[in-house]
């Protein structure tokens, strides 16, 4: 299946995002599609249309320090030159202040809603994974 990355039609080079009608627009394309993978987040209006298309969610739902932590990880591999495959495919590393506060939104904002959007889907049938543990992500990704 094609795989697409989110972040690679929500953020330009720069880091601002993507005009909203042009995000939009490409995601309702992706979605309208009857084979995808998808993965991250964009904006939460998108997010919800992607959730109701998907026939299975993936839900990373670690607690925040681990988001921090991984960021902050990722942010001096980066600042190194030595990340394989930087978000978006940019070469500019985002500012960490600015990135920090992003993960804090989605955890305080986000999370909320969307474990209620996956558990109304699964609730409907829908196949719901949880990963709630690096533990449990890299037994995701070995196919455990």
């Amino acid at each position: 299946m094609p795989h697409y990355e989110i972040d690679r039609l929500y953020w330009q080079p720069d880091w601002s995002t993507t005009p909203g009608h042009i995000y939009e627009k490409q995601h309702a394309e992706i979605i309208g599609k009857d084979d995808w993978i998808i993965d991250g987040g964009g904006n939460l209006a998108t997010i919800r249309a992607r959730i109701e298309r998907a026939t299975e969610l993936i839900l990373i739902d670690m607690p925040l320090w681990v988001h921090f932590w991984l960021a902050a990880e990722r942010q001096i591999s980066w600042a190194a030159g030595a990340l394989e495959h930087p978000p978006a495919g940019n070469t500019n590393v985002p500012e960490t202040g600015r990135l920090f506060e992003i993960i804090w939104q989605v955890d305080r904002d986000w999370m909320p809603t969307l474990r209620t959007l996956c558990d109304d889907q699964e609730a409907k049938g829908k196949v719901v994974t949880r990963l709630n543990s690096l533990d449990e992500l890299d037994a995701f990704a070995r196919c455990e």
